[in-house]
């Protein structure tokens, strides 16, 4: 940790002087400028700022073989991420999946999106602008290729704040409420994909390498369909809806240059429907960089593959799963990489340890696939699982 921070101190210090000497050379020689007032002083030192800021900006390369973590809002913000850097240095991790954007509908650090701000959703305790700052520069100076995950539905702060845009009970028309009472974005809205971007597109613009958008979908209670109306649905089923906000993100985002990721459900390449959720394998494949299949054993009923307990046998498990993408990918052009999340958290038995992390990476490597990334919750991991540095 000493030597963390000692890097963290020294990459703050060369950034000031990166900052002096940046603009005292391209102020060198101007004419005057003319007189301005306060406010517009203010301004275009701001502007300057930014400039300087990410002229200064070191991106981590998209690894060949990605291997990472999630890093929770709160893991972020407190002593969990100086471990977790450690971690990452030590070992073959290189990629770190950090909440800008969690499922309450809070922002990381404090923002300058519009919506964000007038909803509030950089003030329950957002990073500041000099700590971000140094999280992402030690980040690069280690190699650790940080992406950005936004949900994008499920976001209670925002439907609340704009009643308009949350999925309607055909009752009554007031929002639906899911079983933890708390309101739903409806995906018809374009307003709710456009958040997402607008909020990936100022984490490019900090530094993050990649935009990783989850909740691309509706809710996963089956009573929904018999409760909600959506009024902008216009004939479309819900999986043509998601394909069509898919693209519309993936272009928005085009100029950026930056990778867009989605997750979707595990048994989404088993299952031939959309699970009532909108996420049907052939029509989000091809809409994305990379496709995450949370393909994690404990969420595959009793029985699934004919395996009786798929918790009690991740390798099996993670085997057919990884064998369905394969096939359900085979045959659909442009189809997207797929990187799959493994689970390193126990939710029911047996308790999950470096044994069970490992059957499900050694599954994934026998079906060709070298890359993964890790869910806990919590973002305290097995390290066990993890092999030392290559």
């Amino acid at each position: 940790m000493n030597s963390m921070k000692a890097a963290v101190a020294a990459l703050i210090v060369c950034a000031a002087c990166t900052d002096s000497a940046s603009v005292s050379t391209r102020d060198a020689g101007a004419e005057p400028a003319p007189v301005q007032n306060a406010r517009d002083i203010a301004r275009a030192d701001s502007i300057r700022r930014d400039s300087v800021e990410k002229a200064r900006i070191v991106r981590v390369p998209t690894p060949d073989t990605l291997r990472g973590l999630y890093v929770n809002r709160w893991a972020a913000i407190g002593e969990r991420m100086g471990q977790l850097i450690e971690v990452a240095k030590k070992t073959e991790v290189n990629a770190f999946v950090i909440d800008v954007k969690d499922d309450r509908g809070f922002v990381l650090y404090k923002s300058r999106v519009p919506l964000a701000v007038q909803i509030g959703a950089d003030t329950n305790s957002a990073m500041s602008d000099r700590r971000l700052r140094a999280l992402l520069d030690t980040l690069a100076a280690h190699n650790i290729y940080p992406i950005a995950r936004i949900v994008v539905a499920k976001d209670p702060l925002l439907a609340t704040a704009k009643l308009d845009w949350a999925i309607k009970r055909k009752a009554d028309m007031q929002p639906w409420l899911d079983k933890n009472g708390q309101p739903w974005l409806d995906p018809h809205h374009r307003e709710v994909w456009q958040y997402a971007v607008d909020l990936a597109k100022e984490a490019h613009d900090l530094g993050f390498s990649e935009a990783q958008f989850d909740y691309v979908r509706f809710p996963d209670e089956k009573r929904l369909i018999r409760e909600a109306v959506y009024p902008l649905a216009k004939g479309r089923f819900r999986a043509q809806v998601i394909r069509e906000q898919l693209g519309f993100m993936r272009s928005a985002l085009k100029p950026t240059g930056m990778p867009v990721t989605i997750d979707v459900f595990g048994l989404t390449a088993t299952d031939t429907t959309d699970m009532g959720i909108g996420q049907r394998w052939e029509m989000f494949i091809d809409q994305a960089d990379v496709v995450l299949p949370m393909v994690y054993p404990s969420h595959f009923a009793p029985g699934t593959y004919k395996i009786g307990n798929p918790n009690a046998n991740p390798y099996s498990t993670i085997d057919r799963a990884m064998k369905d993408v394969k096939r359900r990918s085979a045959d659909v052009p442009n189809a997207a990489k797929v990187i799959p999340w493994y689970q390193d958290f126990t939710l029911g038995p047996p308790r999950y340890g470096p044994a069970q992390v490992r059957a499900q990476i050694k599954a994934g490597y026998d079906n060709g696939f070298q890359s993964w990334i890790l869910w806990n919750p919590r973002s305290s991991y097995n390290l066990g699982a993890l092999m030392p540095e290559n």
